[in-house]
């Protein structure tokens, strides 16, 4: 479980950190195309709160198998930027709101992949001491 969701917050964080790099543009192309719709602030401030509940339970179940904080310290200033960018002054698609949520999404894709790799180192060690080949 904790596995598929890193997996997914990793390919989540890097589209989010993609979407927020190209907002300019997709600001004045989308309402051309009819698809206002996708360009309004509530899909990011909805985004927002998913990688956050995302980010925050699967680095939870992470951290009870292998006891290490890495991970944390990326996700949480990750998220704080995403939430930044998404419920203040600055979500107005400017060069300063993308510069945050595109750090702030590379930061929340990497603290999934530490967390991926360090569960993955965990399961390597517990299998080793179980099995009795290692001895």
């Amino acid at each position: 479980m904790a596995r598929r969701g890193d997996q997914i917050g990793v390919v989540g964080s890097v589209v989010c950190a993609l979407h927020c790099a190209m907002a300019p543009m997709l600001a004045s192309l989308l309402p051309a195309l009819g698809l206002g719709v996708f360009v309004g602030s509530d899909l990011d401030q909805a985004f927002a709160v998913f990688v956050g509940l995302l980010g925050v339970s699967t680095l939870t179940l992470g951290y009870r198998r292998h006891k290490a904080f890495h991970a944390w310290l990326l996700l949480v200033p990750g998220i704080a930027l995403i939430w930044a960018g998404s419920f203040t002054s600055i979500h107005d698609h400017s060069l300063t709101h993308v510069s945050v949520m595109v750090a702030g999404g590379l930061m929340v894709a990497a603290a999934h992949l530490t967390n991926l790799r360090l569960t993955h180192g965990y399961a390597v060690v517990r299998d080793a001491q179980a099995s009795p080949e290692a001895a």
